[in-house]
């Protein structure tokens, strides 16, 4: 499988494309205002304590407080003010139980956390207590014990020998995890690493000593540069990028890190866009769209909610030679390969419904889960996928750190407040009847003003026997319909026959 990476750069904002096998699978989008969090450590206070929930409220700084799951927090007893006693070993030798979370932690008490998971539209962010610090070849955990390596590194030799580096090089007090890029390298280089990290948290922990909690105490990586560090291993063919300061950047980097890769940092000079050129801009358009066609003739609409995502499998214009049972098992077994590819594209996270369309046959519907299984495995972020239930509908949970692309880089409409639906003219027109009555009932001017948008007024004046007209004759009262652009299509406003004094608020309910 080939692996491609391009950055395409812009005064407000940098585009990050993963390409597999020449086909768009991931995109990032890194901006000045909207720099993510994942990975940035917060000495904060904790705020408040819910027990019911199992969780804790951290103020770190924020309009919303961070939530903390008491499974996400680790007993790190030198922080708090608590009995030394609690960490002792009784006159049998065995170690007294350690206090539940919830006496630890106490409103107003300083805590040191990391972000694991961005605000979600009135969600603060997820963090854990469980600090870890990445680096190019290992990720660094204060007050661990341990000694992990990559599970995607397949040699049981290279991963003894690595391990075996791990125990060596690892300081008192501190656990290493191993990451994949680490695969043949040798001592130096990650030695090298981990001195880097200890310098990090020995800057982590000055800082902590003169910070006022809340605070940040430590910024991770931005977008781009998780990226690079991340993503761009042995296995990317090219990575591609249209700016030259960026490719200097880049270069200087990885000659510190990985000098052997520098060769394939390309600089591209060509007049037509980048991504135009490599034909994926018109992949990036797509990745916005709520429906979604396949090369079958059917599609697939995917839909968001604030409790789920819902995906329905349609068959579109497809017409198959075969009976209807091979028919449908076609179409679901080419939507399944795009879910699991527009899953990673549009970086949707949280609880999935995916309907496919309905097959009788049980060898159909295990070639369809096998399917869709072996698709996702290609997915870097943890993913739990339930069996197909008679309806047809998997149930899919997918690891969600940011928002989804959607989410990112579009803004909710003003007029339909995100919803994509707006009231519609005639309950509008209900609306603006029935204020009038309350207005004629307590008032006795017959004439009035009333300003709308264009097309609410042709609806209301199109016609000799207009709605308006009915209006008028129903309540005896001359109305003066006035067109505003900047009024929305559900908006009204009433002013004086003069157009003087507004009356709207007046007479509302």
């Amino acid at each position: 499988m080939s692996k491609e990476i391009l950055i395409n750069a812009s005064i407000g904002e940098t585009r990050i494309a993963i390409l597999e096998n020449k086909r768009l699978v991931e995109l990032y989008y890194d901006r000045p205002e909207n720099e993510r969090m994942v990975g940035d450590i917060y000495y904060g206070i904790v705020a408040n304590v819910v027990r019911g929930m199992q969780a804790a409220f951290i103020n770190i700084g924020f309009k919303q407080d961070a939530f903390l799951h008491f499974s996400d927090f680790k007993l790190n007893l030198a922080d708090f003010d608590t009995d030394e006693s609690t960490n002792q070993k009784t006159h049998r030798g065995r170690q007294r139980k350690k206090p539940p979370p919830e006496t630890i932690l106490r409103a107003g008490k300083p805590i040191l956390v990391q972000v694991t998971k961005e605000p979600i539209a009135k969600k603060g962010a997820r963090i854990t207590t469980n600090i870890t610090i990445p680096g190019r070849f290992m990720v660094l955990m204060p007050n661990e014990n341990i000694v992990g390596v990559s599970k995607k590194i397949n040699s049981r030799r290279e991963r003894n020998r690595l391990k075996n580096i791990g125990r060596k090089i690892r300081p008192k007090g501190f656990g290493v995890v191993i990451r994949t890029v680490s695969e043949n390298k040798d001592e130096k280089l990650l030695r090298t690493d981990l001195n880097q990290l200890m310098k990090s948290w020995q800057r982590i922990r000055r800082k902590i000593s003169r910070t006022k909690p809340p605070g940040l105490v430590y910024k991770d990586m931005g977008m781009l540069s998780s990226v690079i560090r991340d993503l761009f291993t042995e296995d990317t063919e090219k990575l591609v990028v249209d700016s030259k300061s960026l490719q200097r950047d880049i270069v200087r980097y990885l000659k510190d890190v990985s000098s052997t890769l520098t060769g394939r940092v390309e600089l591209y000079k060509g007049k037509m866009p980048l991504f135009d050129y490599y034909n994926i801009e018109s992949e990036v358009n797509k990745s916005l769209a709520r429906k979604v066609w396949l090369k079958s003739g059917g599609y697939i609409f995917i839909d968001h909610t604030e409790a789920l995502t819902a995906i329905d499998v349609n068959s579109g214009r497809f017409i198959g030679r075969g009976n209807q049972e091979a028919n449908s098992l076609k179409i679901n077994l080419e939507a399944a390969r795009e879910i699991a590819r527009q899953l990673r594209l549009r970086d949707i996270g949280g609880i999935l419904i995916i309907d496919f369309i309905d097959m009788l046959e049980d060898k159909s519907k295990k070639r369809l889960q096998d399917e869709f299984n072996r698709e996702v495995k290609k997915d870097r972020a943890q993913m739990s996928v339930a069996p197909l239930s008679q309806f047809g509908i998997v149930e899919v949970t997918r690891q969600r750190v940011r928002p989804a692309l959607i989410y990112s880089i579009t803004e909710a409409c003003p007029a339909c407040i995100g919803t994509g639906r707006i009231v519609s003219k005639t309950t509008t027109v209900a609306r603006i009847e029935r204020w009038i009555k309350r207005y004629r009932r307590e008032k006795g001017d017959r004439s009035i003003q009333l300003v709308v948008h264009p097309e609410l007024a042709s609806f209301l004046t199109l016609g000799f026997n207009s709605r308006l007209r009915k209006i008028n004759w129903k309540y005896w009262t001359r109305i003066k319909v006035v067109s505003e652009e900047s009024m929305s299509m559900d908006e009204f406003r009433v002013l004086d026959k003069e157009g003087q004094e507004e009356l709207t608020l007046q007479y509302l309910p």
